[in-house]
């Protein structure tokens, strides 16, 4: 009985107390339709914010790009300026003669480092020099004649019996290879050739082609640079033919 009554209880308290949990009509209709409201501006301030995001990135990649090309016209100017500099250093030196100017296509000198181009400008002449005696010794057997007499007398060698060009290379016997290349070594280590020194640029004290004014030897060194440099590209040409 006990339970039995417990559980009517409960019924009944259930039954009263149940319009407490039920919403009106008229207040569930209104509450919905602020929900719908609520839904449709947050989807609203949500596509704004979106857009609004979507402009900003745009604004974003725009100002970046802008930064970049701008950068790059600036780097652009530098290189030009360094470039442009460093044509104003050397333009005065020997070998800028017209019509090309200063010419250097391969950009050795676009540190602007002084003291490295005074290395190559050494090392341009020795090279010049050789290349004119190479030359020179290509074409004045052929023109003039050989010299008289034994090359090697031991070997009944002939200097007539050296033919011209690289079939020399194998004619000529080891004592006169040696020869040649002691030669060359006197003439590296024999003058002091120091940075700054004269046989650093080129000055040996020889003075048959030279001269007093000092116009007319700067037109002569001017002049030596263009035929070192043209004998070069003629001793490359005689062997490509020779060979």
């Amino acid at each position: 009985m006990t339970s039995r009554a417990t559980r009517n209880v409960a019924l009944i308290a259930g039954a009263a107390t149940a319009p407490l949990f039920v919403l009106p009509a008229s207040n569930s209709q209104t509450s919905g339709s602020q929900v719908q409201v609520t839904a449709e501006v947050s989807l609203r301030g949500a596509s704004l914010t979106s857009q609004s995001t979507s402009s900003s990135s745009s604004v974003f990649i725009g100002l970046a790009g802008a930064s970049c090309a701008a950068a790059a016209a600036s780097s652009r100017r530098v290189v030009k300026k360094v470039d442009s500099t460093v044509v104003k250093a050397f333009e005065s030196e020997l070998g800028v003669q017209a019509p090309v100017g200063f010419w250097d296509p391969a950009g050795l000198s676009a540190d602007g480092n002084a003291t490295t181009f005074a290395r190559r400008r050494q090392t341009e002449l020795k090279h010049g020099r050789i290349a004119m005696l190479a030359t020179m010794g290509y074409i004045t057997p052929e023109v003039l004649g050989k010299w008289p007499g034994y090359l090697s007398p031991s070997l009944q060698l002939k200097f007539a019996d050296i033919p011209n060009g690289l079939a020399a290379i194998s004619e000529v016997p080891c004592t006169g290879w040696l020869q040649i290349i002691a030669w060359g070594a006197y003439c590296e280590t024999s003058q002091d050739q120091s940075p700054g020194t004269a046989g650093a640029a080129g000055d040996f004290g020889w003075k048959v082609l030279t001269a007093d004014d000092p116009e007319g030897k700067t037109k002569k060194l001017a002049a030596e640079i263009a035929n070192g440099r043209l004998a070069m590209m003629a001793i490359i040409g005689m062997f490509f033919q020779d060979g």
